[in-house]
């Protein structure tokens, strides 16, 4: 009983002291979580632990009670604790953003920092949307980097143009020569008989005098040596050199090419017919190809042989294995053009007919007029589709085309080239 009433009398002194520290006007007792985020951050607190002594008398064990008492220490001022609880809030909403993302952690052991910023999303979406965000960085870069060398590129381009001044205008004067000559051959050769003779003579005499003019103008470097497979005089045979001798004996072939079709336009038709014409066109036009492609092979020999910068036996002996793959692929490539070369000497030799032959009661009936030279038929040939043309207007549609020219019914399989007197535009620089 006396025991009873000594703890009765303690437990009542600890709850007064407890009300009055709470009733304290000078302390502020925050809540746990403010105050937990508190004593990380600014402050100290001191626990004060009080328990109940076991009982003296009788050796009996009173259970033991504990009250705790919560006086914070504060560093500052009161205006820290406010200070305290705004950080407290924002360490909360950090806490419920890092468990959150925590949370929609990628699977396969993938997880975010919680560290992380929420500043990083964009960089994590850039990384994740892969390789297109970064090709259009590159080309961005690229580009950036092209105008700003745009300057220096053309100071480039404009050294080149001056040093190459000359061999740049002889290339631009055959081209233009070459497209102009070639156009007008065309068109004389579809005319047929209304056919300009003069023009004929005006364009043989054009592309001679086109030619002398450049060679007397090169006489010191004997650019006509290429002609006949030998080496020209040219001194510092370098890879410009080799590739500016080697398109000038490529557009004098061509020119060569034309003029003797300009011969073949101005022989009577009674002599040659204009199916005759087309199958010379054609095969002047093969082995002139055939030329070009052989033309160039001793420049190209001499510059792998003898033109290198490592001098002595390795030197001689790169420039020889070179050589010889050259002459490999040189051979490869005539392989190639063999095949149709045969089939352009097969159909020069065999003289074939598009269609057959058209009776009179046939073109009586198509009214006697030919559909495409608006005349009367000359050897008349009736198609699949019963149309009837010309032999010679006929066999310069199939040229170019495999349909009818009526009904565009599909007549052949294959278009003979070149038989319209044109000439390849290829350069052959190699």
């Amino acid at each position: 009983m006396k025991l009873q009433t000594q703890y009765d009398r303690y437990f009542k002194s600890d709850s007064k002291r407890t009300l009055k520290s709470r009733e304290s006007p000078t302390v502020m007792q925050p809540n746990s979580s403010e105050l937990g985020a508190h004593q990380a951050g600014h402050g100290l607190s001191l626990t004060l632990l009080t328990r109940t002594p076991a009982g003296a008398t009788g050796g009996s064990a009173v259970p033991e009670t504990s009250g705790e008492v919560r006086v914070p220490i504060l560093s500052s001022g009161p205006w820290e604790s406010c200070r305290g609880g705004a950080s407290s809030r924002r360490s909360r909403v950090s806490s419920r953003t890092s468990s959150h993302s925590h949370s929609h952690s990628h699977g396969g052991g993938h997880q975010h920092s919680h560290s992380e910023p929420s500043e990083a999303d964009p960089a994590d979406a850039d990384l994740e949307s892969g390789e297109p965000s970064t090709s259009f960085l590159e080309l961005h870069y690229l580009f950036r980097w092209v105008q700003k060398s745009l300057p220096f590129i053309i100071i480039l381009c404009a050294k080149l143009v001056i040093q190459h001044a000359l061999g740049l205008a002889v290339g631009v004067g055959l081209f233009t020569t070459f497209l102009y000559v070639n156009k007008n051959i065309q068109t004389q050769v579809f005319l047929l008989d209304r056919r300009s003779k003069m023009e004929c003579v005006w364009l043989l005499l054009f592309l001679a005098s086109s030619t002398l003019l450049l060679y007397y103008t090169f006489l010191t470097e004997t650019l006509y040596y290429c002609l006949i497979f030998l080496n020209p005089a040219v001194e510092l045979l370098g890879f410009w050199e080799v590739l500016w001798v080697v398109g000038v004996t490529n557009f004098t072939l061509k020119f060569l090419i034309m003029g003797f079709k300009c011969l073949i336009l101005l022989l009577p038709s009674n002599l040659v017919t204009y199916r005759a014409q087309g199958r010379w066109y054609m095969l002047t036009e093969e082995v002139g190809q055939v030329y070009q492609a052989v033309a160039p092979t001793p420049l190209w020999f001499r510059y792998l042989v003898t033109y290198q910068e490592v001098d002595g036996n390795t030197g001689l002996t790169l420039g020889v294995l070179l050589a010889l793959v050259y002459f490999i692929l040189k051979l490869l490539g005539l392989y190639g053009q063999w095949g149709s070369f045969q089939k352009t000497v097969r159909i020069f030799l065999s003289g074939e007919h598009t269609g057959a032959a058209a009776t009179r009661s046939q073109c009586s009936e198509a009214g006697d007029i030919c559909p495409i030279c608006q005349a009367e038929y000359r050897d008349p040939r009736a198609l699949l589709c019963q149309h009837i043309f010309c032999d010679e207007c006929i066999a310069l549609w199939f040229n170019r085309e495999k349909m009818c020219p009526l009904c565009r019914t599909a007549i052949t399989d294959k278009v003979h080239k070149w038989r319209d007197g044109a000439t390849s535009p290829y350069l052959q620089i190699y």
